[in-house]
């Protein structure tokens, strides 16, 4: 069903294409902080990637930018990043959309909660930095996670250190938010937290107890069937925001079976493909999302 979700996104995707991507060293001058791990990157059929030492961000900018710039963390349960379908496969997608997509691929915690944090905040730096080259607006820049890598994103957009590194708005898809037993994805929680994390710790991690009102505004997107990550993670996470009155949406989509034909909950219908992208694009990135319009002469 999650897959579903993700590939809702990527209609047509095999007739769009983006500009040729680039990809840049996160930390050219070496990172603030080490994972430990020895091996550099293992590679499994450029699907899955783990034992990341060395983390990069892979931008694909629009042909014809609209100002608005997205960061995406992969999922992985904190213990590898599925870099293709929750990673480089929505590129196309994206850039037909006017938005300047980058994937990123961060470090592997490996008893250091700290590392993929910091490798979060060095991304929207980078983006912000190059932002005149890539036409983006500053003050448009998202950061977008699945899975572990929604907790990511979400992790950024209530842990950023500074307003340098605080997005503008946050899209999350079927996100681990809680560190909380019989909440969390157990994987995350070992990979990130450890099996006896202290309470502070797992309580800095559980992010819906680290809303506050500015905490970017944030699109929710979750399936009722899943079995891996609870929906509850999600919903405590819009319940939180709405409480700081931090504008968010929560999208919730019922299995195919459960779903009528009327496609308005279900995106694996025909109608429900055709109404959840025209919901994110009117929805998520224009309308729900309060953010600044482009200058045209600064950005085209």
């Amino acid at each position: 069903m999650k897959k579903i979700l993700l590939l809702s996104f990527l209609f047509a995707t095999t007739m769009l294409s983006a500009q040729k991507p680039v990809e840049l060293p996160l930390w050219p001058n070496g990172a603030p902080n080490n994972n430990e791990l020895t091996n550099s990157g293992q590679n499994h059929n450029n699907e899955w990637v783990s034992d990341v030492t060395t983390p990069t961000l892979t931008v694909y900018p629009a042909s014809h930018p609209n100002g608005m710039a997205i960061i995406m963390c992969p999922g992985g349960g904190y213990g590898g990043l599925a870099m293709k379908h929750e990673g480089h496969d929505m590129a196309p997608w994206f850039n037909t959309q006017g938005i300047t997509y980058a994937v990123l691929k961060y470090r592997m915690p490996n008893g250091h909660h700290e590392v993929p944090l910091s490798d979060a905040e060095q991304a929207i730096r980078m983006v912000r930095k190059h932002a005149a080259e890539w036409g983006v607006n500053p003050q448009r820049v998202g950061i977008m996670g699945a899975s572990a890598g929604g907790h990511l994103a979400a992790s950024l957009a209530t842990l950023y250190s500074s307003d340098k590194t605080r997005p503008d708005f946050q899209i999350l898809f079927y996100p681990v938010i809680s560190m909380q037993k019989g909440v969390t994805h157990g994987g995350s929680r070992q990979n990130l937290i450890g099996e006896n994390p202290s309470q502070e710790l797992e309580q800095k991690y559980s992010l819906e107890r680290q809303v506050s009102p500015r905490t970017p505004q944030a699109f929710i997107m979750l399936s009722s069937d899943d079995d891996a990550v609870p929906p509850i993670n999600g919903i405590g996470y819009f319940l939180a925001l709405r409480d700081h009155k931090v504008p968010a949406s929560l999208h919730a989509y019922l299995p195919a079976d459960m779903a009528g034909d009327s496609g308005t909950t279900s995106p694996t219908s025909v109608n429900g493909r055709k109404n959840w992208r025209s919901g994110c694009v009117k929805g998520s990135y224009s309308r729900s999302l309060n953010l600044p319009q482009r200058n045209k002469s600064n950005y085209e």
